[in-house]
């Protein structure tokens, strides 16, 4: 492949920040841009040098000219959007969460090896380099026991819930809630570094919306505790921290940015920063892009995997948290 020919679902502020590392990456640009709404996808195309507006779904994943789709829709439609762009025969770029169920994730990346495509997992952390450097320092601190994660930031949409509307974001029929959104990324950092937890449990603050504003998820791993804190309903400083009995890492900004990195050890404190860039969507632009032209399936289908792990535990615990989204059953609802 020459280059990725993007086309677009949504126009929200995510769409924005990817489309502006579009505009820094060679390889890549955006073809064509799909929303039900004609004047905010025009929009879209005039800031970012589109070719073409849909409006109807189906006309886009037809366009040859698109070979990419970049799937940025409401939770609740990632799964039925992405599946229809790879019948289609287009590559995906789906955003957080990529799905609700772990069997739906694996029906997509079936579809994808059977016809050969990209589907790829839009969380930036894997692709910031500050966090390969901070795979390599792990063994400095030693045995692990205690990992602390905090992604707190008060969502302007929460002032509606407060008012008595409920927005996407915090409505169990569009897949919402916290553990969904701001501590997916938490979740996602954990099981990118350390693999599958044995057991979680996910204790929620619970909104109008039948969905969490915030909450905690603890993972239990062999030898070490994670706590995965995650708030749409609070203001909070976001950071991570492992700690060993040799030492600790203190990763600054957490596990979205990982924009600077402290390892303390008895021997005393190295401090590590590759990312000289603060824009985490141009790094993971610019690696996606670099990983695709190179023909890189392997580094996706790694990839796909941690989402896998990823979807599975949330799901279970959100839903042994009383969590439940629309289409989903369980005895006694």
């Amino acid at each position: 492949m020459n280059e990725i020919r993007l086309g677009t679902i949504g126009t929200g502020v995510i769409v924005h920040s990817i489309l502006d590392g579009v505009k820094r990456t060679e390889g890549i640009r955006l073809s064509a841009v799909y929303s039900r709404n004609r004047e905010k996808g025009e929009a879209l195309q005039k800031e970012y040098g589109a070719e073409k507006v849909y409006t109807d779904l189906n006309q886009m994943m037809s366009d040859p000219a698109v070979n990419f789709v970049y799937v940025a829709s409401p939770n609740s439609l990632h799964y039925g959007q992405t599946k229809m762009a790879l019948e289609h025969g287009k590559n995906v770029i789906c955003e957080k969460p990529f799905c609700t169920d772990r069997s739906q994730i694996e029906e997509l990346r079936d579809i994808a090896r059977e016809k050969q495509l990209y589907l790829i997992d839009a969380t930036p952390t894997a692709f910031l380099p500050n966090f390969q450097i901070l795979k390599e320092q792990i063994h400095k601190i030693g045995n692990l026991r205690l990992v602390l994660c905090n992604y707190s930031q008060y969502s302007s949409r929460y002032d509606q819930v407060l008012k008595g509307n409920i927005p996407n974001v915090f409505n169990a029929e569009f897949a919402g809630g916290c553990l969904q959104d701001i501590n997916y990324y938490n979740v996602y950092f954990n099981i990118a570094l350390f693999g599958k937890p044995e057991q979680a449990v996910y204790f929620a603050n619970m909104c109008p919306g039948k969905v969490d504003s915030s909450g905690i998820m603890l993972m239990k791993y062999p030898g070490f505790v994670s706590e995965c804190a995650g708030a749409k309903d609070t203001w909070g400083v976001n950071s991570a921290q492992i700690e060993g009995d040799q030492g600790y890492i203190y990763v600054r900004n957490g596990s979205n940015g990982i924009e600077h990195i402290e390892v303390v050890t008895r021997q005393g404190k190295e401090e590590f920063n590759v990312q000289s860039d603060l824009d985490r969507w141009y790094y993971e632009v610019q690696n996606l892009t670099k990983k695709v032209l190179e023909g890189d399936q392997n580094y996706f289908t790694e990839r796909l995997s941690v989402t896998e792990n990823v979807i599975d535990i949330i799901t279970k615990a959100r839903k042994e948290a009383g969590i439940w989204f629309a289409g989903e059953h369980h005895e006694g609802r």
